[in-house]
C-alpha cells in the first residue's frame, strides 16, 4: 500500500480530503494498521484530530482494531 500511496501523492493527492463518511486516509490506514502509510500521512500534513461521522479519530480507529504500534505513532 506504501507505494500507491506514494505515488497518489506524488500526483497531487491530499492527504485531508475526506470521503462521504468522513473517513481520511490517515483514518483508513490506522484502521488496517498500515504503520508505514500512517507514518507517511503524517509527514504529509495529514491530521490526526479529524474524526470519521461516527465520531472515529485516527487513534479511535488504530485503538478499536488492536493496531499498537499505530496508536503510538499517532500520539
Amino acid at each position: 500500500h506504501l507505494e500507491v500511496v506514494k505515488l497518489l501523492l506524488e500526483k497531487g493527492a491530499d492527504v485531508t480530503v475526506a470521503n462521504n463518511n468522513g473517513w481520511t486516509p490517515l483514518n483508513s490506514a490506522s484502521q488496517k494498521g498500515h504503520l508505514e502509510v500512517v507514518r507517511l500521512l503524517l509527514e504529509k500534513g495529514a491530521d490526526v484530530t479529524v474524526a470519521n461521522n461516527n465520531g472515529r479519530t485516527p487513534l479511535n480507529s488504530a485503538s478499536l482494531n488492536g493496531h499498537l504500534e499505530v496508536m503510538k505513532l499517532l500520539l
